[in-house]
């Protein structure tokens, strides 16, 4: 389940996922980028995630489809999490170009928040 949440940054869309991420959650994602940030303009996301499951082939597609329309416009991801295999994911995200990606845990919420205003 994917729920929004207060961005501490004007450039920067806030959720927190918990559990599954469904294709509605998805929709959901991309039509708040859509309206928050229209064309090509830049931002940022920050995003809390609390016990979230390892998602599907079928889910990670999904994300991808929505992540390639919105290529150009992401500059920052900060995941905040205590799972393993989401901070390996961050890694591997810093990698694309053009994005900067930072994996904190959920006590680094502050220094998270400190790094994507820069």
């Amino acid at each position: 389940m994917l729920s929004f949440i207060p961005s501490q940054d004007l450039q920067t869309i806030a959720f927190e996922v918990s559990g599954t991420v469904t294709k509605e959650d998805l929709r959901k994602l991309e039509q708040a980028i859509k309206e928050q940030f229209p064309g090509d303009q830049q931002f940022n996301a920050f995003a809390i995630m609390q016990q979230v499951e390892m998602p599907t082939i079928k889910a990670l597609l999904e994300e991808a489809k929505i992540d390639s329309k919105h290529w150009s416009q992401y500059n920052k991801l900060a995941i905040i999490s205590e799972r393993n295999f989401l901070e390996k994911m961050t890694e591997l995200s810093d990698l694309l170009p053009g994005i900067k990606a930072e994996h904190f845990h959920m006590e680094e919420m502050e220094q998270a928040w400190s790094w994507i205003k820069q």
